[in-house]
């Protein structure tokens, strides 16, 4: 009798550890899973009618450069990738800042210029963002930004610049975004 018992023990060990070895692997993997996409409000997809391939003109239909903006980090960051016509580059990254509320853009361009903007989306659909451009050799400068979806799909990107503190405006880049492959590029 004892020696069954002895046998019947070892069964239901053997039994466990089998079963713990073929469950083991699938809860391990699961463990692993990446986590569910933490930026899924509609604050965090108000700068998604920028993503895509772009080709961009000034106000006469000139192509002033092509720019891809692309969304990332499970849907957390915006990351521009700009080509001026001239050879020039620039890259941004733009986000959602949950503790203060606001989008936020890092610019940083080949020429060493680098702006700071913050602003948030306007209930007429346009996003606004403003703030400081420094250039590499320290010139600085307050720049205010929208970004406007048009009637046809396009998006206008007009930045306005201040040397004298927000007392006035004058207009520093007016660009017409149309995607790249369409009717109209």
């Amino acid at each position: 009798m004892r020696c069954l018992l002895s046998t019947t023990r070892w069964l239901v060990i053997v039994l466990l550890l089998v079963l713990g070895s073929v469950l083991a692997p699938g809860q391990k993997a699961m463990a692993q899973q990446t986590p569910p996409p933490a930026c899924t409000e509609s604050y965090h997809r108000a700068f998604d009618f920028w993503i895509g391939e772009w080709v961009v003109t000034n106000p006469d239909g000139v192509e002033v450069g092509r720019n891809t903006i692309e969304l990332t980090e499970g849907g957390c960051l915006l990351v521009e990738n700009w080509t001026s016509a001239r050879g020039g580059t620039g890259k941004s990254m733009n986000y959602w800042d949950p503790a203060e509320k606001r989008w936020k853009q890092v610019w940083v361009s080949i020429n060493g210029s680098v702006g700071h903007f913050e602003g948030n989306l306007l209930e007429e659909g346009v996003m606004v963002l403003e703030g400081d451009m420094l250039s590499a050799q320290g010139d600085a400068f307050l720049l205010k930004g929208t970004w406007t979806l048009l009637d046809d799909q396009r998006v206008r990107q007009h930045f306005e610049q201040s040397t004298d503190e927000g007392k006035t405006w004058s207009t520093w880049f007016d660009g017409y975004y149309a995607k790249a492959g369409s009717s109209s590029e």
